[in-house]
């Protein structure tokens, strides 16, 4: 457990004004619709290219992706970005490897029949076609300067909402992914990747272009009247 004492922001860290962009009534409204209509455009893409991303991109969505808000604000997360062919090599046969026995054996027949609607199985060819893997860690606890633990207050809710905004960048970069969680994966992959014992892999993310012969399933998304309520 983290020692009990005060680890956030210093008690005595300074204010500063806050100054904030204000839109016409119109204005709000036609920017919420775009931004909805580009976000609406969204989709888990299983066929990615090889053609390079620029790093710069790849640079600024997780840049974008660490204006989440945190937990006290601290922070706790820790992107990986691998290109290196051997590495998503290595990371592609760990995954493969647990993703068989989860279809044949854990995950029960209902949830494999469900995902076979999808036309998804344990073979992620991805993981080695994509430029990008991303691997997002949660530090379940960080360190202070004199090495006792500190407290990361909501360390998932935190990480998963900065796993949104990253979805969200990518998608305004013109960028394809599919959320992957790698179950029963993430000890071999924290060790390859030499992470430290404080960070759980919460999500993979390859990254790249879709293939020119690329295809989704024709899903329809649920509309406003059945995902909102007000009261």
């Amino acid at each position: 457990e983290a020692d009990e004492e005060w680890q956030g922001i210093d008690e005595n860290a300074t204010h500063v004004p806050f100054s904030a962009e204000r839109y016409s009534e119109a204005e709000m409204i036609k920017r919420s619709q775009m931004f909805y209509e580009l976000l609406n455009k969204r989709r888990s893409v299983r066929f990615l290219s090889d053609e390079p991303v620029p790093r710069e991109v790849i640079d600024n969505v997780i840049r974008t992706a660490g204006t989440s808000p945190s937990g006290a604000h601290t922070e706790p997360w820790t992107f990986v970005v691998v290109q290196d062919p051997y590495l998503k090599h290595k990371i592609r046969e760990i995954v493969e490897e647990e993703e068989e026995i989860n279809y044949k054996k854990r995950m029960g027949d209902r949830w494999v029949n469900d995902l076979k609607r999808l036309r998804t199985n344990w073979i992620k060819e991805y993981l080695d076609t994509a430029p990008y893997l991303i691997l997002i860690f949660k530090q379940v606890y960080g360190r202070l300067p004199n090495g006792k633990k500190k407290t990361h207050y909501y360390n998932e809710i935190s990480v998963s909402i900065s796993c949104g905004i990253l979805l969200a960048a990518l998608q305004n970069a013109g960028l394809y992914t599919v959320t992957s969680t790698p179950l029963n994966c993430g000890p071999q992959l924290r060790a390859l990747l030499q992470r430290p014992a404080n960070e759980k892999l919460l999500l993979l993310l390859p990254v790249g272009y879709p293939k020119k012969d690329a295809t989704v399933p024709a899903l329809t998304r649920k509309p406003l009247e059945d995902i909102m309520v007000i009261m």
